[in-house]
């Protein structure tokens, strides 16, 4: 096999599109003969494999990408798997393709094919197979996601990680415009900053207003490092005492599993109606769990109205 050829087959795991082979010197006899003596396999009209047995992931994903005309990258839940984040790992390759592009079949894989007016070459960086930033990566994981919760997860998980900051991931969502969960997302990662757009008490009394609840008073707490990370709020009941609740910011508090536990925590509490804590994902979020928790301390169980 021809040197330059041998290199580019190399660093593509093998994987090549008929042109290649073509321009390297490679006649279209040549790659027929290798196909038909089984030690190559056509994927596709467009892309080879040089050899004849089951693609890894790898190469599954250069196949998707070389089956499809340039501009095109891994993105998304592939593309961050790709960057090194844990526990998103997913058997779908997805792909971003400019506006109406679309990529040849490849058979076995599953392809998720994501359109941009905003994608370009110049949104690639320099990894193999070619692939978006981890930053632009995880923002589009999280707005292609089907509902907020998994986006939280999305973008928490490279921050909790030390793969980005909170700030890369927050420039990012602001260039992206008008996407799916901008808002929550916004001030989501401003809490994980934890500065003075984190969680404050505007946040939270207008999402008490919109659901039509009490006026509470509310005070900001700080992490030891002067970092906005807490909300208190206190509503006063008719029969003069006191709810508390405890809205939890800043990354340490912001895994999943514990948002989840926070639900069952109140639930067991709500007999002695005292304290009740949540996320501040879930203000974010409006979760209907976190608000239905809040009614019922306060006794209000008819449906929430929402303006």
């Amino acid at each position: 096999m021809l040197h330059p050829l041998a290199d580019r087959l190399a660093d593509q795991s093998g994987v090549g599109r008929r042109e290649q082979l073509y321009s390297a010197g490679l006649t279209e006899a040549e790659v027929r003969a290798e196909i038909d003596g089984r030690r190559w396999h056509a994927v596709n009209d467009v892309v080879v494999v040089t050899h004849n047995g089951p693609l890894t992931q790898e190469q599954q994903q250069w196949a998707v990408v070389l089956s499809c005309r340039e501009p095109v990258g891994l993105g998304g839940l592939t593309a961050i798997a790709n960057h090194g984040v844990k526990g998103f790992d997913t058997d779908t390759v997805h792909v971003v393709v400019t506006k109406g592009a679309r990529p040849l079949d490849v058979p076995g894989v599953a392809i998720h094919v994501h359109e941009s007016r905003r994608f370009t070459s110049d949104d690639l960086i320099q990894r193999l197979p070619p692939m978006t930033s981890l930053e632009r990566s995880t923002i589009d994981a999280a707005v292609w996601s089907k509902d907020i919760r998994t986006a939280f997860r999305i973008c928490v998980a490279p921050v909790q990680q030390r793969l980005t900051t909170a700030t890369r991931l927050r420039r990012e969502l602001l260039a992206a415009g008008a996407v799916h969960f901008r808002r929550p997302l916004l001030l989501f990662l401003a809490d994980l900053e934890g500065g003075a757009e984190a969680l404050s008490e505007v946040v939270f009394l207008r999402w008490c207003r919109r659901h039509r609840l009490p006026k509470p008073e509310t005070s900001v707490r700080y992490d030891r490092n002067g970092r906005r990370r807490y909300l208190d709020a206190t509503f006063r009941l008719p029969d003069g005492s006191a709810l508390f609740v405890e809205i939890d910011g800043g990354i340490h508090l912001l895994l999943m599993v514990r948002w989840e536990d926070t639900i069952k925590d109140n639930d067991a509490v709500l007999a002695n109606r005292k304290t009740l804590r949540f996320a501040s994902a879930a203000i974010y979020a409006d979760d209907p769990r976190a608000l239905r928790q809040l009614r019922e301390a306060l006794g209000m169980l008819s449906e929430p109205h929402v303006a």
